[in-house]
C-alpha cells in the first residue's frame, strides 16, 4: 500500500534544495564582505581586465565574419565570444560587480551583515572593475589594429550598439541583464562541477550578448574602446550609459533575484538559521 505521506515529502525536495543554495550563497557572500579593501580591489581589477577578453574576441569575430556571413549568424557568433570573458571571471572567482548585486545582498537580508559593509564592497569592486575595463580597452584599441586582426571601425560598431539607446531603454535593458547575472550566481552555486558551471555561465552570458542587454562592466569596455579608437563616442555618452546601466543592473540583481530568492528559500520559524 502506498503511503499517503509520500507526495508531500517529495514536494519538499525543491524547497530543501533552494535552502541549501541560499545557505551556500550567504556563506560565500559573507566571505566576500569580510575581505580587506586591498584584496577586493585587486580581485575587482582582475575581473575588469579579464572581462576585456570578451571584447577582444568579439571584435576579431566581427572584423573577420561581418562581410562574409549573414548578420544573424554573425550576431550569434559574436554573442558566443561575449561569454568567454565571463567564464574567465566567474569560474576564476574574481569579484564582478553584477554578481555582488545578488550575492552580497543575501547576508544583509539575512541580518548577518550591514548595509554599510555592502556599500563598501560595491564601491570598491565597482570602481576596480571600471578601472580594469578602461585599461584593457585602451590596450586592445592599440594592439588589435596594430596586429591587423581588428579594424578600428569595429570598435565603433560595437560601442554604438551599446550607446545608441534612450535612458529608459538603457535602464530596463540593464535591469534584465542584472536579473540574468543574479540568476547566474544562483545557478552556479547549484552546479555540481566545473563543467556544469561553465555551461551555465556560457548559456546566460551568451543570452545577454545575443539580446544586446546592457551589462555595466562589459558594456563599459566596449564604449571605452569606441572612445579610445576615436569612433564618435564622447565622454558624456560614456558617463550617461554607465549611470543608467549601473542603476538597472543593481535593481535587476537585488530586487528580482536576491529579494525574491531569499523570500522563497529562507527558513520558516523553527527551522535552521542560515548564518
Amino acid at each position: 500500500m502506498t503511503s499517503d505521506l509520500q507526495p508531500p515529502a517529495v514536494e519538499q525536495e525543491p524547497k530543501r534544495a533552494s535552502k541549501a543554495i541560499l545557505q551556500s550563497e550567504i556563506h560565500e557572500g559573507l566571505e566576500v564582505l569580510h575581505r580587506g579593501i586591498g584584496g577586493l580591489f585587486i580581485s575587482g581589477l582582475s575581473a575588469g581586465l579579464d572581462l576585456g577578453f570578451s571584447l577582444l574576441l568579439m571584435a576579431v569575430m566581427w572584423t573577420q565574419a561581418n562581410s562574409r556571413l549573414p548578420e544573424p549568424i554573425v550576431n550569434l557568433l559574436v554573442a558566443n565570444m561575449y561569454a568567454v570573458g565571463f567564464i574567465f571571471v566567474v569560474i576564476g572567482r574574481s569579484e564582478l560587480f553584477t554578481e555582488q548585486t545578488t550575492l552580497a545582498v543575501l547576508p544583509v537580508l539575512n541580518g548577518s551583515a550591514s548595509v554599510a559593509s555592502l556599500l563598501r564592497l560595491w564601491i570598491v569592486v565597482y570602481f576596480a572593475n571600471l578601472i580594469g575595463a578602461a585599461g584593457f580597452a585602451r590596450l586592445i584599441t592599440f594592439v588589435g589594429p596594430a596586429m591587423g586582426n581588428i579594424s578600428p571601425e569595429t570598435f565603433g560598431v560595437l560601442a554604438h550598439r551599446v550607446i545608441d539607446h534612450g535612458d529608459t531603454a538603457l535602464f530596463f535593458s540593464a535591469l534584465l541583464a542584472g536579473w540574468l547575472m543574479g540568476l547566474l550566481s544562483w545557478l552556479v552555486a547549484a552546479g555540481r562541477d566545473t563543467i556544469s558551471q561553465i555551461v551555465i555561465v556560457w548559456l546566460i552570458t551568451t543570452a545577454i550578448g545575443f539580446a544586446g542587454l546592457h551589462h555595466v562592466v562589459a558594456g563599459s569596455i566596449e564604449i571605452f574602446a569606441g572612445m579610445f579608437a576615436h569612433q564618435g563616442v564622447s565622454l558624456s555618452e560614456v558617463v550617461r550609459v554607465i549611470i543608467f546601466t549601473t542603476l538597472g543592473n543593481i535593481v535587476g540583481g537585488t530586487v528580482f533575484v536576491a529579494v525574491i530568492k531569499f523570500g522563497h528559500a529562507k527558513p520558516t520559524a523553527g527551522n535552521e538559521d542560515l548564518t
